[in-house]
């Protein structure tokens, strides 16, 4: 077949990808030759993804392991799924929902809701699978797995055990005492009404103000407040009867639990202890809170007094705890105010009493929101603090004075202290609103019962995680690891297994009194499946129960109907059983996606596939999830099964667009992979996106990078044309070859393979890409090409189309793992072969094929013919111009180099045949190991015009090189400037002092012609 003139794409790319998946090539245990084994998890995207450039590179590094290890003969598997992702795919299909005009989710009930989840998941949840294909993903398709296989409600299609481990894991941790459920500080997202994770969380700078208060000291009491400078000297003294404080959400102050003031702050030590009465709410009911010490108030900022919101702020809840402050709920789940609970005056007189030290218990019903207040969104309450606080006389003064511009008069007034000022506020990244900090019942894990294992397994070196700042990353996160929250308030995911029903009120004499239906109190019953938790729940009760419709309202209702005594009443009223029902919240999608690697081989069933594949090799990933998941994934891992879940974390770095900027879509620079491979090729994106991904760097990705690869691409496939043209076919055994050329060009291809198999060995792809290319383009497809050319002409003909046939063999072997769909069709084009490249052998060529004298004596030649090049480059020379080349000096081994290659030195480097002679005027030397030459340029050059061009060239360069040492010598771009940023600026310094260097030694040699 004879190749077309160019590499068609989009057509190649999708013909193969069609063969490979009917053939199943990427099947677990496809083209074992050996028992070792080598396992990658994928990341599962979530099933609403769609692919983008970080996907790109993480999947491309993923299949260049994979190819590698499955052409070397190991039993492989690359197992691929998905991620359910909770509040995402909730969000999707309930905007189809709305824009359709149908009933929202809550109008139709759980059970229709997760239907129409699933039914759209089967419609167009396998968006980014299909792109992964397109990236060339070599992962076992036929093993797809989903986060939500097997759950209850599951269409067919979609079984599986994944519910079932995930199930299984959360009752065994809840019988440990592992998980439990209790009330901390989350990330609540207002719009889904649900708890959040940090990594859903995105920080933005956005523009917000600063209001500062006074808090009056209980009773009218004064202090003498006194300000000191640096030195001790008094720069402020007054009276004051109040405490100010700073606040970006003044409605928060309604729940303050204290003021609090560094320990070493003497400013307000006459006051610590004492009350102040929080300036907000009906006057006749304010509430008083206590003044404490603290680590965490900053002297230096502010007025150094912070209000404690235990309830509504992280820093605050962690004093708050430390300070045994009661933490007061004043939100629902939309960010309105509480409109629930007790009335104003009987909370603040609860609270009142909890600040002066009694312990009121549990303070869940107490609401310190006023009447007024009561169901208010956050920012409308805000606005009301404000206009109440200011309208006392309580808010933070100035004295502001203001001129008329027809008069002159001078105006004095005092004004609110209002600072305008940029501040950083939580955005939720599904919703795009606020996130507010909540205080709200959630499930947990209690990670420090899990953590030690976790850090003892990468402390040992039992796992690896690369580079070495992602471990110390690791370290920090576990090291001061916080409870994990694991419950989401939402329908679509795994239900928490557990069913509540009323206490059982007994005596001392274990006698039953009565029925408690108290939040607090509600008795817990944890199983796999409803059958087994009504079972417990029966054994409890000692009677049947019923499973009332899910929600807190059953509660409510069963009290209603049954009463305190209900269980001693129960049959005189003809009620036939208690009631129970099953917590509504699923669990965390971190949480099913931390059991990804056992969960997909099989667990908690005993499978070949985890008997064989487990533990996995390793985890290619980004340093975002580090903690997220990578750190999940092995305390998870290690407290089921007693094993890590993978021998090498390796970390990617964030792909960049071309300048260094973080892609986002509101700089408009996001790169999407699928436009690149529509435009120049799968391959050419996976080759650029390999050579960038030096470890520890982040990749800086344009277009232009993408097409110059394109062309090489291009390069491959014209150089095999070439050797079409000239017979050579692949597919044969290793030439035993006696011409020099030959002989180099086989140990040449030999040292590139070590090289690759050492950086991939290493996962340094960067160098496994960078030494194929220059091995490739430069010494094959350029050099080998032409040094070729006269050969199949002569007594070397045969051996020369046997040599060129298997090193094009042996470069379409190593470049596939990188480049699979170029290298697949140059493979079938190139021979006839019993199967594909895809299943072909890796190249196992030893140093013994390296041939030294060969070696040497086609390095020197080349070493010759581009410093000829060079110089005619540097001074000008046309590049038609044919130059005699004069041997002055030449050692032995020179001499016979020049005898035996001299027509490929003198065609290639345009010079006509060596001769012995001496320099004279109007030549430039040329200088290689053992060797000399002349070359005389004086008539083909304008030596006046080249000096100019030279001298001009020399200025520009040194004024570049000064700028960039200039840089490098002002200690605050050291200082300030990132590591990679640093490095880059040296090694344009370096190039152009390289540069100069060159500029001055042919101005140097001009001037001696």
């Amino acid at each position: 077949m004879t190749m077309d003139k160019s590499f068609d794409a989009q057509a190649a790319e999708a013909r193969i990808s069609a063969e490979w998946e009917r053939t199943n090539a990427f099947a677990a245990g496809a083209n074992a030759r050996r028992a070792e084994t080598f396992t990658v998890m994928i990341p599962p995207p979530n099933v609403t993804g769609s692919l983008h450039i970080g996907h790109a590179l993480n999947n491309t590094l993923q299949d260049i392991l994979v190819r590698w290890h499955r052409m070397r003969g190991f039993d492989t598997l690359w197992q691929p799924g998905q991620d359910h992702a909770g509040i995402a795919t909730q969000m999707v299909v309930e905007r189809q929902m709305a824009a359709r005009g149908e009933p929202g989710r809550r109008e139709i009930g759980r059970e229709a809701f997760t239907a129409k989840i699933w039914d759209w998941k089967r419609e167009s949840g396998d968006t980014i699978i299909n792109q992964l294909k397109r990236l060339g993903a070599s992962a076992d398709w036929s093993r797809n797995a989903f986060t939500m296989s097997g759950a209850p409600g599951a269409p067919a299609g979609e079984e599986g055990n994944f519910h079932d481990a995930v199930i299984r894991v959360f009752v065994d941790l809840y019988d440990k005492g592992i998980i439990y459920r209790g009330k901390r500080l989350v990330n609540w997202d207002p719009h889904f009404e649900t708890a959040i994770s940090d990594l859903e969380v995105e920080n933005r700078e956005v523009p917000g103000h600063m209001w500062h208060f006074k808090y009056p000291l209980a009773g009218g009491e004064t202090y003498e407040y006194v300000e000191r400078d640096e030195d001790g000297r008094v720069t402020l003294r007054e009276t004051r009867d109040y405490i100010s404080i700073a606040t970006t959400r003044p409605e928060t102050m309604l729940g303050d639990g204290a003021v609090a003031v560094h320990p070493s702050d003497e400013r307000y030590a006459p006051i610590v202890g004492k009350l102040v009465e929080i300036p907000v709410g009906p006057k006749e009911h304010r509430r008083l809170i206590p003044i404490i010490t603290d680590e965490y108030p900053d002297p230096d900022f502010g007025s150094g007094a912070v209000k404690i919101t235990g309830a509504h702020d992280f820093n605050d809840y962690g004093v708050a705890m430390r300070n045994n402050i009661p933490l007061y709920t004043l939100m629902d789940g939309k960010a309105q105010m509480r409109a629930d609970g007790l009335s104003y005056a009987d909370s603040a007189a609860i609270a009142t009493r909890a600040a002066q030290g009694e312990d009121v218990g549990d303070v869940s019903a107490v609401n310190l929101v006023p009447e007024d207040l009561r169901g208010l969104d956050r920012l409308e309450a805000r606005k009301r603090v404000i206009e109440q606080v200011t309208s006392e006389g309580l808010a933070v003064t100035y004295l502001h004075k203001e001129i008329e511009p027809e008069t002159g008069a001078e105006h004095m007034e005092r004004r609110p202290v209002v600072e305008a000022k940029p501040i950083m506020q939580p955005f939720g990244d599904r919703s795009g609103v606020v996130i507010e900090p909540m205080l709200t019942d959630q499930w947990f894990v209690d990670t420090k019962r899990i953590v030690e294992p976790a850090l003892e397994a990468v402390r040992s070196g039992r796992t690896r995680i690369l580079p070495d700042q992602h471990r110390k990353v690791y370290y920090n996160w576990l090291e001061n690891i916080e409870p994990w929250t694991i419950s989401r308030q939402l329908w679509w995911g795994h239900q928490i297994p557990v069913w509540y029903g009323p206490a059982l009120k007994k005596d001392q004499s274990s006698k039953l009194v009565g029925v408690s239906y108290a939040v607090a109190d509600r008795k817990m019953f944890c199983a796999p499946s409803k059958d087994e938790a009504l079972k417990l729940a029966e054994s409890y009760y000692g009677q049947s129960v019923t499973e009332f419709e899910t929600g807190n309202a059953a509660m409510a209702e069963a009290k209603e109907a049954f009463g305190t005594d209900a269980l001693l009443q129960i049959n005189d009223r003809g009620l036939e059983s208690i009631p129970v029902f099953r917590d509504p919240d699923v669990l965390d999608t971190w949480f099913s996606s931390g059991l990804w690697p056992i969960g997909t081989l099989g667990w908690p069933e005993p499978t070949e596939e985890l008997k064989k594949y487990f533990p996995t090799d390793v985890l290619v990933t980004g340093f975002d999830i580090i903690f997220f998941w990578v750190a999940r994934m092995m305390m998870m891992q290690l407290e089921v099964v007693g094993d890590v879940p993978f021998k090498t974390v390796y970390v990617h770095g964030l792909v960049r667009d071309e300048k260094g900027a973080k892609m986002s879509k509101s700089k408009g620079n996001v790169i999407d992979p699928l436009t690149l491979v529509d435009a120049y090729g799968a391959d050419a994106l996976r080759f650029t996106l390999t050579s960038m991904a030096a470890m520890g760097r982040d990749p800086k990705l344009g277009p232009k990078h993408v097409e110059v690869n394109r062309n090489f691409v291009t390069k491959i496939w014209n150089a095999t044309r070439f050797a079409e043209i000239y017979g050579v076919r692949g597919g044969g055994a290793r030439p035993q070859p006696a011409h020099t050329v030959n002989r180099w060009i086989i140990g040449e291809t030999a040292r590139i393979l070590m090289a690759t198999d050492e950086a991939l060995a290493g996962y340094r792809f960067n160098d496994a890409a960078g030494g194929l290319y220059a091995f490739v383009w430069g010494k094959v497809c350029d050099w080998y090409v032409e040094f070729a050319k006269p050969l199949f002409d002569g007594e070397h003909a045969d051996e020369t189309r046997a040599t060129m046939g298997w090193v094009l063999d042996q470069c379409f072997a190593m470049l596939h793992p990188i480049m699979p769909f170029v290298t697949e069709e140059l493979w079938s084009l190139t021979a006839d072969r019993d199967r594909m490249l895809v299943h072909g052998d890796w190249p196992e060529l030893g140093a013994d094929l390296i041939d030294a004298d060969a070696d040497r004596q086609m390095n020197w030649v080349i070493a010759l013919i581009e410093a000829v090049r060079s110089a005619r480059a540097q001074m000008g020379v046309p590049a038609g111009a044919k130059l005699d080349l004069i041997v002055t000096e030449a050692d032995a081994a020179a001499r016979a180099a020049l005898a035996a290659n001299g027509p490929l030195i003198e065609r290639l480097a345009r010079v006509n045949a060596p001769a012995d002679g001496t320099a004279g005027k109007g030549m430039i030397a040329v200088s290689v190991q053992g060797a000399s030459f002349a070359l005389p340029i004086g008539d083909v050059i304008d030596a006046a015009a080249e000096t100019a061009r030279l001298e001009k060239a020399r200025g520009k360069t040194v004024k570049d090189a000064e700028g960039l040492r200039k840089r490098l010598s002002n200690p605050k771009f050291v200082e300030n400037a990132e590591a990679e940023v640093i490095e880059e600026t040296q090694a344009k310094l370096a190039a152009l002092d390289d540069d100069i260097a060159r500029l001055e030694a042919a101005l140097a040699q001009l001037a001696a012609m």
